[in-house]
């Protein structure tokens, strides 16, 4: 299984706590990250595939694997309460797991039902 994580700044230390906290759930997982969420999680000794960083195209990098049948989730802590230059491929990222039918999760609760879900064997219907 192919998982995306992916972190505004405000929110990476709770991305990097929650893998931290459910390591047992991504067991068997290759991680994709955008660079800097990437680098909070290798300083935490964990390995991640990295791409660019969010504004400079890393969100349009995650998001073209996922059009390309290459990701199985995407984990998404977004700070709804800040403002976002790149706010625009944060939006399309969204809107292309939408249209492919890949789960997106926001926050920590919606991440661990949907880890739980298809590491318990949950296959999505086309």
């Amino acid at each position: 299984m192919k998982i995306a994580l992916i972190a505004h700044d405000g929110k990476k230390a709770e991305l990097v706590s929650f893998v931290l906290q459910n390591r047992s759930l991504f067991t068997g997982t290759d991680i994709f990250s955008t660079a800097t969420t990437g680098s909070h999680m290798e300083d935490a000794g964990l390995s991640v595939h990295k791409v660019l960083s969010g504004p400079r195209g890393g969100d349009a990098q995650i998001a073209a694997m996922v059009a390309q049948g290459q990701m199985d989730l995407v984990i998404f802590f977004r700070d709804p309460l800040g403002k976002h230059a790149h706010e625009p491929d944060i939006q399309m990222l969204m809107r292309i797991c939408d249209v492919h039918n890949v789960p997106l999760a926001t926050n920590p609760a919606g991440a661990k039902l949907l880890l739980i879900g298809l590491k318990a064997g949950g296959h999505l219907e086309e």
